[in-house]
């Protein structure tokens, strides 16, 4: 019937098999507000570490989907990698869907001259950026930020999210490492970020200063205040990165290595978020 007489059937049995839907989260489904075949739904997907069943993950997620929204018909999916070593060599039942236009996979490293010239995926590509360049691109990139856009809100946001990426790459040093390295541009002095990192240290100073009646009792209390408000302001840097680290589409188990978190404290700060 189908063709194959070429087929040998004794190298066949059949069987009927019984499936039992797992329960899966799809890191973002970008759905318009008129699904056309030039605007369709899009499923996008982070994946910064090797996973050898990713894909087998990924499309499952997706078709379990069109079958429980079956007035889906338009639709595209994107997967982000840091670069290609970290993609999934598990590809010959998907080559169908990989090779065609409904798949997209970008790499951030081979982004190029794409990345020059747009400021949003330059952003993107500092998630990747070495610990040795970091800095010296964060900064170009705020600046860049304050001379293209005009909109007070938007700029103080990317602002915001440049920092808070450099924030986390660098949670090893001292507030005061920290300063020096990105309070380089005053417009990171201005955030409430680093605000709060100040003053947790200045408050707990101050507290342990009062209970020392000597001077060195002061010293070794302001010393000791610095130590804790650096350990507060750090993790109170990491909370305020995780809302942002969602949108920008890292998974809760991607964002608690990256931060050093519990997964409990990261779901946490994304229910106050969204509260």
């Amino acid at each position: 019937m189908i063709g194959e007489t070429a087929i040998n059937a004794d190298a066949y049995e059949f069987a009927s098999i019984e499936l039992k839907e797992t329960a899966f989260r799809i890191d973002g489904v970008f759905v318009p507000k008129t699904e056309t075949a030039n605007q369709p739904l899009y499923f996008v997907e982070v994946q910064f570490q090797s996973d050898k069943n990713f894909y087998r993950r990924f499309f499952a997620e997706i078709f379990l989907y069109l079958r429980q929204n079956p007035s889906v018909n338009f639709w595209r999916a994107v997967v982000i990698y840091p670069q290609r070593s970290v993609e999934s060599e598990d590809q010959q039942p998907y080559m169908f869907l990989l090779d065609s236009p409904h798949v997209q996979c970008i790499y951030l490293d081979e982004l190029g001259a794409e990345a020059e010239n747009s400021l949003q995926l330059a952003i993107v590509q500092l998630i990747i950026a070495s610990e040795e360049t970091a800095i010296d691109q964060g900064r170009e990139l705020i600046l860049q930020a304050r001379n293209q856009l005009v909109d007070e809100i938007a700029k103080k946001q990317i602002v915001e999210l440049i920092e808070t990426i450099l924030l986390y790459k660098f949670t090893r040093l001292s507030r005061e490492e920290l300063e020096a390295m990105l309070g380089i541009d005053e417009e990171f002095k201005k955030t409430r970020m680093y605000q709060s990192i100040l003053q947790d240290g200045l408050e707990e100073g101050r507290q342990q200063g009062r209970q020392e009646g000597r001077q060195q009792g002061r010293q070794e209390g302001r010393q000791e205040g610095r130590q804790e408000g650096q350990q507060e302001g750090q993790l109170q840097a990491k909370l305020e990165a995780v809302p942002r680290l969602l949108a920008l589409g890292l998974s809760v188990e991607q964002i608690v290595q990256a931060l050093d978190l519990t997964v409990e404290q990261v779901q946490q700060a994304a229910g106050n978020q969204s509260g």
